[in-house]
């Protein structure tokens, strides 16, 4: 009780601010009456809610907006720069997309039902999960692996089965980015295994790296130049 005493009684005194070699200093915290406080950031998932929300001008913006393409999967608006040079983030864009376990092996079965429904058809989708579909389980390890090319024995019928290659590398459209714009294509090697206990597993190693980031970013960048057309004072930068 006494030390907070003290401490009241101390506040109650005069603030003394002294110059040292320049430089201004306080014997006590100072608060500042004239501090214009930033309002918290909206959160969105999808492109057309940006879109819709700067064309609809609900909120008072700056003469000048920077709206700033962060990632294949974040969008956010910006204020320019305040007297205190701070920017206000007025919204904050995140794309929900389903998730694929890249780079690691899983499940046979979840990983036919990943492809299926985690990336867009084209002509090596169809031909990965034909081929993952129709192998013959105990095959995988009973061929050599040279580290570039598998092989593995694949139902051909009710009753016929033959050897093949598995495919690998192959150009594939996952959704990682948002819906709005076109999915990036982009070359993945594709891996099998099995043991005793796991089974046949499958895999996915990308094999870009990461070239498709800056693909989506840019149609991100040309999605919303082509939207907010002729809508004044907003900059898109990626």
């Amino acid at each position: 009780m006494i030390k907070e005493a003290l401490q009241y009684v101390v506040g109650l005194s005069e603030t003394n601010i002294t110059d040292i070699d320049g430089k201004k200093y306080a014997d006590k915290p100072l608060i500042r009456m004239d501090y214009a406080p930033k309002a918290k950031a909206i959160k969105m998932t999808t492109l057309r809610s940006l879109v819709d929300y700067i064309k609809s001008k609900a909120d008072t913006m700056s003469d000048q907006m920077i709206v700033h393409v962060v990632s294949p999967t974040q969008v956010n608006l910006f204020s320019n720069l305040d007297s205190d040079r701070i920017r206000e983030c007025m919204v904050e864009v995140h794309a929900e997309l389903p998730e694929f376990p890249f780079n690691k092996f899983v499940d046979h079965e979840d990983f036919i039902i990943g492809v299926q429904a985690k990336f867009i058809p084209n002509n090596d989708s169809d031909l990965l999960l034909k081929f993952a579909g129709t192998v013959e389980g105990g095959t995988i390890a009973d061929y050599g692996d040279d580290g570039v090319s598998q092989k593995a024995t694949v139902k051909t019928g009710l009753a016929s089965k033959s050897d093949a290659i598995i495919p690998s590398p192959v150009t594939l459209k996952p959704y990682r980015t948002f819906t709005e714009v076109e999915q990036p294509e982009s070359q993945f090697v594709f891996r099998m295994k099995e043991d005793k206990y796991d089974g046949v597993q499958c895999a996915l190693f990308e094999a870009d790296g990461g070239a498709w980031k800056l693909h989506a970013m840019e149609s991100i960048q040309e999605y919303l130049e082509e939207q907010l057309k002729g809508v004044d004072g907003f900059t898109i930068i990626s």
